[in-house]
């Protein structure tokens, strides 16, 4: 998988499959990933917020990127996860906050590798949007 990817192959991880693209996870024990976006998978912090985050939260667009193009900035993707990934902010696309800043969508520095923390197939025309931006820009 990472030759095809480092060929420049196309990539589309949604959630647990956009945490499996990182270095490590701490989800069930400590376990490495496929290491493509460098990265560790962090449980949420005890808080006064319920975890697992599940619901509609909205996305802060850090990065233009072709899986966002025509996405506004504050539109809403629907959630339902426990863990998040840490990753430097080059690799963040767009954010949000459920108690601290986590990321929603990350990409590789090449920008053909994309991951969503939230489910695409299950946030409306915003994410339909995303899935066609996707097929446009990225297949072949």
């Amino acid at each position: 998988m990472k030759d095809a990817v480092n060929e420049g192959k196309p990539l589309l991880g949604i959630c647990l499959g956009m945490q499996m693209l990182t270095s490590e996870s701490e989800e069930g024990g400590i376990y490495s990933g496929i290491n493509i976006i460098p990265g560790r998978v962090v449980r949420f912090p005890a808080s006064d917020l319920k975890v697992p985050h599940m619901g509609w939260n909205s996305l802060i667009i850090r990065k233009e990127i072709p899986l966002l193009k025509g996405i506004k900035n504050g539109s809403f993707v629907y959630f339902v996860h426990s863990y998040y990934v840490d990753t430097e902010a080059k690799h963040r696309a767009a954010i949000c906050d459920y108690g601290l800043e986590f990321p929603a969508v990350i990409t590789n520095e090449a920008g053909n590798v994309v991951g969503t923390q939230f489910h695409p197939e299950k946030s409306g025309t915003i994410g339909l949007r995303m899935l066609k931006n996707f097929v446009e820009s990225y297949g072949h």
